[in-house]
């Protein structure tokens, strides 16, 4: 008998077998990394779909203004025909959202504070949406690595910064989701694939999104359409509303207007 022992630390399986079972350990290592790749999601549809939605969940470390409960747990993609809508909303609808409809000129943020609040930044083209200052100096490097995620076949990058190029972050990143250009306006601009793990740096503090179902499914017309019922503000004061949600560094100035 093989005696091992598996251990599940976070989505890490650490596998202890007797040395003299090497080919068997191999060939069981295998099989869980197959497992572990096809089933820590789902994928409800065809590749290549050219509409739809990926639902991720959102890990926050680090410090902020309000406790993580309170924020967005979820961010929701919907994709249709080049056009793309990203949603964080939490408590009461309170969220940030990044719309991008080329064909129509649209590259808006939104926020909204319990729907008592409602602001809208109209950006550019080619422009990075706001709340991103924390990611210049960004360097991707790919590599050779691939897995499977959500029943996607998936590529790797590296990620780090120039003030402190010891600290790697990795993305991963599918080409078989049909969608042109679908970091446009994101600090990853430059990656050429639908992201299915990577992360944003707000402030001193993290969020990182892993992809959990990826639904085919038509989407509606009007969510890619400008919001009603917000009021639009300039850059800098919507930025200042998202640096809202980090909490400062002692001796940082407020953004807050």
């Amino acid at each position: 008998m093989i005696q091992n022992e598996i251990k599940k630390l976070c989505y890490i399986y650490v596998i202890q077998i007797n040395t003299n079972q090497v080919r068997s350990s191999i060939v069981l290592l295998i099989a869980l990394v197959f497992a572990m790749s096809e089933f820590s999601c789902k994928r409800k549809g065809d590749k290549y779909i050219d509409q739809g939605e990926i639902h991720y969940n959102i890990e926050y470390i680090g410090r902020f203004t309000y406790p993580t409960e309170a924020l967005p747990h979820n961010l929701i993609v919907s994709f249709k025909d080049n056009k793309i809508l990203f949603e964080m909303t939490g408590i009461g609808n309170s969220g940030i959202s990044n719309l991008t409809n080329p064909k129509e000129g649209i590259y808006d943020t939104y926020y909204s504070f319990f729907n008592v609040k409602r602001y809208y930044y109209a950006g550019k083209e080619g422009e990075t949406f706001p709340g991103f200052e924390a990611m210049k100096g960004m360097n991707i490097k790919k590599t050779q690595k691939t897995a499977v995620i959500c029943g996607y076949n998936c590529k790797n990058a590296q990620v780090t910064f120039e003030r402190d190029r010891n600290k790697v972050y990795e993305i991963w990143y599918t080409d078989e989701i049909d969608v042109e250009n679908p970091n446009e306006c994101t600090p990853f601009s430059e990656v050429d694939g639908v992201l299915l793990r990577f992360f944003f740096i707000m402030g001193n503090s993290e969020l990182h999104f892993s992809a959990e179902t990826v639904y085919n499914k038509d989407v509606p017309e009007h969510k890619f359409q400008r919001k009603d019922h917000y009021l639009r503000v300039s850059k800098k004061d919507i930025t200042a509303l998202m640096n809202g949600m980090v909490e400062r560094s002692p001796g940082e100035p407020s953004l807050r207007q």
